[in-house]
């Protein structure tokens, strides 16, 4: 490869090439075939900054003694100035179309690649893996709307809580039979809200609001029978303006929680695999974001939501809890108590796991992890099937003898005899 007084630089995704006028390559610097390494390559490119085999081509053009340089970007250009360079910018001159065309031809030659085909398989990884990274730094912002819709559920759920309670003591004034036989909150506050008059509850207004038939017989025959009080319409009215809010509240629940998931499988998708987009949110509000929480170590995560547990047992030196938040995992909440501490170690060491990948590099593994998690509970239910069993417990000091009294006697303990 004869060296010219000029060359051109032209970028290429798998390293940096100098070309003469006619656009045959006169020295070459390739990049990485690693995947996420070519991708952070590329990625430095973008952010106006050299990669690798840019400023190793720079070096070794210097060496030989090379001063004008012809580039197709500014920030190409300031970097070869600083170098030392005579520089100038054509982004639309001819080599540089022409490497783009032979960019396979060059691949192969350069033996970057062993033919056209793996060449072709290993860009496509590198744009798939490209397009995952930006649309991942474009959303990365995305995981405190995230936070905060969870806390607004979470909200949401205290006032549900208070509101039902009036109501349910509210309407037991004229319906008193009904708290016992609906538990269900939704439709307690559908029923009242809909139908209202104990008079005007029929087995078919029942069925139409959801209710099966059994269920709907039973309430029925209790409204007939009711002991309940009569209210007037105006009375009616404010309670069923109480229920009706409270069936909203419960709609607007169920846009935000679907608001989150889809907002989770964007901005955090391996940890939605693995703990669900609610419970993955509310870690993300308890960190403080996404990346606070890639940052912190499995132990810490394993303990978010239960801080003041923990400081309480480093102050008076009690047992520290085994778990915070994560304890509305299904695998925790269900399984023995002898288990909880193991599987919550488990889960906080996934999560850490997955919490990095979804803030640095954006690629998804929750399915892999899953699967690990899954076979580690396992595991765990089949190593420790049995509760531990307790240590002896030490005996007890001998209570001390009495003081005697004033003549050397014992003295007498005061008590029943």
């Amino acid at each position: 490869m004869g060296l010219t007084s000029r060359v051109y630089i032209a970028s290429l995704p798998y390293g940096s090439f100098a070309l003469d006028e006619r656009g045959e390559v006169v020295d070459y610097e390739l990049g990485p075939r690693d995947m996420d390494e070519a991708v952070e390559e590329a990625l430095k490119i973008e952010r106006g900054e050299p990669n690798q085999a840019l400023t190793r081509l720079a070096e070794k053009l210097k060496e030989r003694g090379l001063t004008d340089v012809v580039v197709e970007v500014d920030d190409e250009a300031r970097f070869f100035s600083k170098m030392g360079f005579n520089v100038e910018v054509a982004p639309a001159a001819e080599p540089f179309y022409k490497a783009r065309l032979q960019m396979f031809d060059l691949a192969v030659k350069t033996e970057f690649a062993k033919d056209e085909k793996e060449f072709a398989e290993w860009l496509f990884n590198v744009e798939v893996e490209y397009t995952r990274r930006k649309l991942r730094s474009a959303a990365e912002k995305r995981d405190m709307l995230a936070a905060q819709a969870v806390r607004a559920i979470d909200d949401i759920d205290k006032t549900i809580n208070l509101f039902i309670a009036r109501l349910r003591e509210w309407y037991s004034l004229h319906f008193p039979e009904l708290n016992d036989i609906l538990k269900d909150h939704e439709l307690y506050a559908k029923l009242v809200a809909e139908i209202g008059r104990r008079d005007d509850i029929t087995v078919e207004r029942l069925k139409e609001l959801g209710f099966s038939e059994q269920k709907a017989k039973e309430i029925e025959e209790a409204a007939k029978n009711s002991i309940g009080a009569d209210l007037s319409e105006f009375d009616l009215n404010a309670i069923q303006t109480l229920a009706s809010i409270i069936t909203q509240l419960y709609q607007l629940r169920r846009q935000l929680a679907t608001y989150i998931e889809a907002v989770m499988k964007e901005v955090a998708p391996n940890i939605t695999a693995l703990v669900g987009p609610l419970l993955g949110a509310r870690l993300i509000s308890l960190a403080g974001g996404l990346d606070k929480l890639a940052r912190m170590p499995a132990s810490t995560i394993q303990v978010l939501g239960a801080e003041k547990a923990l400081f309480r047992a480093l102050r008076t030196g009690g047992k520290p809890p085994k778990h915070g938040i994560i304890f509305q995992y299904p695998d925790i909440h269900r399984s023995p108590r002898w288990q909880r501490g193991k599987i919550a170690r488990a889960l906080a060491a996934k999560l850490a796991i997955a919490a990095k990948v979804d803030a640095f590099t954006g690629r998804f593994i929750g399915d892999k992890l899953r699967e690990e998690l899954r076979r580690r509970i396992e595991e765990i239910k089949k190593i420790y099937a049995k509760p531990p069993k307790r240590k002896r417990e030490e005996r007890k000091p001998a209570r001390p003898a009495p003081r005697p009294g004033r003549r050397g006697k014992p003295r007498r303990r005061r008590g029943r005899r």
